[in-house]
């Protein structure tokens, strides 16, 4: 943005906000402006009541007979095509189950074993770490000899040799806050014979995604970011309809049997989806992402993200209005495509400079080793929260007040 950014401005965005009736439908400390929903949603003002009946009625009162008398057999798959409706996937292509890396490592397997001649497992370099982490586990486990391969984003597609099996991919940098083409690099790794595993943690419920338009192949994404589902929120795995009969899970747990309730003494994968199912579904913590899904569902995906990027382009404007001759760096891309819903700075005292934010009230994170954060969440952050966020940012660097010892002191999660 080149003109000057007021105050007065940003009040006036958010009296014209379409969205901005949604802030209402969650529960936010007064005072705080938050901008971490990239990290950890914020709470829906009607989970902790929804949360209360299920645990008061259907389980204290019903008991057991709520697997089938409240539907809890079926919420991984009733939910998994929810969400399927924010990520642009078919009925029956999406399932909640699991860890984004538990996940990952099954997903990922399914892929290596549709590509038996190949034994690469290509990736980017400074994505988010348990990715990578689950891929060189999995390739130790196998005894084919797999590889990961990383390189930097620019390479990528030129990196698509007859050796790759599955490109695996996050969709939005967990960094930066860049974001690929999913069409244009989805399409170009089938045209090298590989297969592609999209990592949507940080673009699901946030950016528009159309899956089945761009022939994706199989995706992961949580539950506790964007989609507002609390700490440790199951996560969702995606397959493509037309890879669906040849899926061999690593994991055959009693949920992914074709019928569970027999207790066959051998596993016999359940068709479709399903089989992506391990252990029995957490009900408490599915019920409560239900809700968060459902307040997703109740806006305009295409208003979302047009809200996002002009946040985004009031936050960075202000970084060039207040913070320039500072030391801050802006690492988030300027252009709309090619970025998701936060944006990112870098500064050497990132830090001290995230902590002293926290205690006047703004919460963003830090990413090692010089990353702040700031999450863009739509549904609740308004345009003046962006403006208070960066006036709180520039008084600590004129005052100098972040380099206060308890300001930079190490903390067990950042």
């Amino acid at each position: 943005m080149n003109a000057m950014v007021t105050l007065q401005q940003c009040r006036a965005l958010d009296e014209r906000d379409p969205l901005r009736h949604f802030r209402e439908r969650f529960s936010l400390p007064e005072g705080v402006v938050y901008l971490d929903g990239n990290s950890l949603g914020a709470l829906p003002a009607a989970t902790a009541a929804y949360l209360q009946r299920v645990m008061t009625h259907q389980w204290g009162e019903r008991l057991i007979r709520s697997w089938n008398e409240a539907g809890w057999v079926d919420l991984p798959l009733r939910l998994g095509d929810k969400i399927g409706q924010l990520i642009g996937a078919r009925p029956g292509e999406t399932v909640v189950a699991d860890s984004t890396s538990i996940n990952l490592f099954k997903l990922l397997a399914c892929a290596l074993g549709l590509q038996p001649q190949r034994r690469v497992i290509l990736a980017e370099t400074g994505e988010f770490p348990t990715d990578h982490y689950m891929a060189q586990g999995l390739s130790a486990w196998l005894a084919a000899g797999h590889e990961l391969r990383r390189v930097p984003a620019a390479e990528l597609t030129a990196s698509l040799d007859p050796q790759v099996a599955v490109l695996m991919l996050s969709h939005v940098n967990y960094r930066t806050g860049a974001m690929h083409d999913m069409a244009a690099i989805t399409a170009a790794a089938h045209e090298a014979g590989a297969l592609v595993l999209w990592d949507l943690a940080h673009s699901a419920g946030a950016v528009p995604l159309q899956l089945s338009d761009c022939t994706v192949d199989f995706a992961v994404g949580c539950g506790y970011k964007y989609l507002n589902g609390g700490p440790g929120a199951p996560a969702f795995a995606y397959a493509a309809e037309r890879l669906q009969a040849d899926l061999r899970s690593p994991l055959s747990g009693w949920f992914g049997h074709a019928r569970p309730f027999a207790f066959e003494p051998d596993y016999e994968a359940a068709g479709g989806i399903r089989s992506l199912q391990c252990g029995t579904p957490p009900v408490l913590s599915m019920s409560a992402l239900e809700i968060g899904v459902d307040l997703m569902l109740e806006a305009p995906l295409q208003a979302l993200r047009e809200k996002s990027l002009a946040l985004g382009d009031v936050l960075m404007g202000l970084v060039d209005q207040e913070l320039a001759g500072c030391g801050f760096e802006l690492i988030t891309p300027r252009v709309h495509a090619q970025r998701g819903s936060q944006i990112s700075l870098r500064h050497p005292q990132a830090w001290p400079l995230s902590q002293a934010l926290i205690a006047r009230g703004v919460i963003g994170d830090f990413r090692a080793p010089d990353v702040l954060r700031f999450g863009l969440a739509p549904l609740y952050v308004s345009y003046q929260d962006v403006w208070r966020a960066v006036a709180q940012l520039r008084e600590l660097i004129r005052s100098g007040d972040w380099n206060r010892p308890e300001f930079l002191q190490p903390a067990a999660v950042t």
